[in-house]
């Protein structure tokens, strides 16, 4: 199936550091139903500063709701392992982030993959919700394919995400059959966390923060509430922020 322009995945190789010689790397995951469009932004700042750069499409994504109805979280998952695999072959060390559900499957990296994660980021990730409509979801999905999303979720002006306008329910029942095996495994992640949060957000609610700071083993958990972005803050107002706290945050945790 055709693959969407604007959901071209994103990758630059980066150059050694010049004060240690090592090379690192970054993987960016984007979230359920969106596109790497909402990552290649922060990608690229990512890159300007000498990181190596991998900002891959998830299965099902940048195509159509109805392909994205016949994948699973292990595919999207799968896709992530194989990448990361790939930057880390390249890299000395390598730290993942993610938007929303990227989040979550970052958490699950972070949890698997031990002292081959130096540090995650995570902008509004999502690994639980407070609405009652999802418990509905494993009967719905068997009876109709999709429902009305919410898409770009974002303050600034102008800004798209290139996500899918409907959300196919198959795939949204495997999402929260992800999300058990993510609060499974928090307590396996140990590596520092830079955690964004928006003020305001119209998809994530606040439950999944307090749930990751709280659960996860990491003794350095830090976290900026973002005032001036809904979910995707990764191309709102507080992108910005994101992004140079993202720098300072990668040379911090693979510095010498």
């Amino acid at each position: 199936m055709p693959v969407a322009t604007s959901a071209q995945p994103f990758h630059s190789d980066g150059f050694p550091d010049q004060s240690d010689g090592q090379r690192v790397g970054v993987l960016l995951s984007h979230g359920f139903t969106g596109s790497p469009a909402s990552m290649v932004p922060w990608g690229k700042h990512l890159a300007e500063h000498g990181f190596g750069v991998e900002v891959p499409r998830l299965p099902g994504h940048g195509t159509s709701w109805q392909d994205m109805n016949t994948t699973s979280w292990q595919d999207w998952y799968g896709e992530l392992e194989q990448t990361f695999d790939k930057l880390r072959a390249n890299c000395d060390q390598v730290v993942v982030g993610g938007l929303s559900m990227g989040g979550g499957l970052a958490l699950k990296l972070a949890a698997d993959r031990g002292s081959d994660v130096a540090g995650v980021m995570l902008v509004n990730a999502a690994v639980a919700s407070s609405s009652k409509q999802l418990l509905a979801v494993p009967l719905l999905k068997r009876v109709i394919p999709s429902m009305p999303g919410i898409g770009d979720d974002i303050k600034k002006p102008g800004q798209e995400e290139y996500g899918y306008d409907r959300v196919p329910l198959r795939a949204l029942g495997s999402m929260l059959t992800a999300w058990k095996e993510v609060r499974r495994d928090l307590p396996k992640v140990t590596q520092p966390i830079l955690l964004f949060r928006s003020s305001v957000d119209h998809v994530v609610d606040p439950s999944s923060a307090r749930i990751i700071a709280s659960q996860v083993s990491s003794r350095a958990v830090e976290e900026h509430i973002l005032e001036n972005s809904y979910h995707v803050a990764t191309l709102d107002n507080d992108a910005p922020t994101i992004f140079e706290e993202s720098v300072q945050f990668v040379r911090r945790v693979t510095g010498p």
